[in-house]
């Protein structure tokens, strides 16, 4: 899934490269009126071949505005334009879930590891740890390597300093050797649980 998404974001940065590549060699060539200068034979209808030239006509710019259906439909195909492009800048921002890590069999082939059962291992052994009352894990990356996100809830009691050594000896240790991982880095998130004050009597 995360080959096919970077396959669909290479083609799309690359049509609007080109598009946007050619339009401004199009300007280009008519605003320094290169035509005419380099005394190059361009087609009766080609856009932009001196300073002076638009690309649209008055005409063909006012073509269809009389008609009732023409602005509802460029609003809508700009809105639908508009909310493809926020869709696609916020998956590129958003951090992609690891589903899959390549481990060293030994055998020169390798073999995977699925990123969810991993995560799943490392939550529990998280959670196993004194003063952490809830954990999140997720893990980020590249398949040869792999980071750990954990976000963890801690108990009044903990001890964030211990917590997170532990955390790093103990749980994510064991999951890298596990894993047959040279290193397995991670960013780690703290937060305290918040309880209900207890009535002294």
């Amino acid at each position: 899934m995360r080959q096919i998404s970077r396959t669909v974001n290479r083609v799309l940065l690359g049509v609007v490269g080109v598009v946007l590549l050619g339009t401004g060699g199009l300007a280009l060539l008519g605003g320094l009126d290169l035509p005419a200068k380099e005394h190059l034979d361009l087609p009766a209808h080609w856009p932009w071949s001196r300073p002076g030239d638009v690309l649209l006509s008055a005409q063909q710019r006012t073509r269809w505005t009389g008609q009732g259906w023409w602005w509802p439909s460029v609003i809508a195909a700009l809105a639908v334009l508009v909310l493809l492009m926020l869709w696609w800048l916020l998956s590129q921002l958003r951090r992609h879930r690891l589903h899959e890590i390549l481990v060293d069999s030994g055998d020169g082939e390798g073999a995977t590891l699925r990123g969810r059962a991993l995560e799943g291992v490392l939550e529990a052994e998280t959670e196993a740890l004194d003063g952490v009352d809830r954990a999140g894990v997720l893990l980020t990356g590249r398949r040869r390597a792999p980071r750990v996100r954990a976000l963890l809830a801690l108990a009044p009691h903990a001890d964030p300093g211990t917590v997170v050594r532990r955390l790093s000896e103990e749980a994510v240790a064991h999951a890298r050797r596990s894993a047959g991982l040279d290193r397995l880095p991670g960013d780690v998130r703290l937060r305290a649980v918040k309880h209900r004050p207890e009535r002294v009597s």
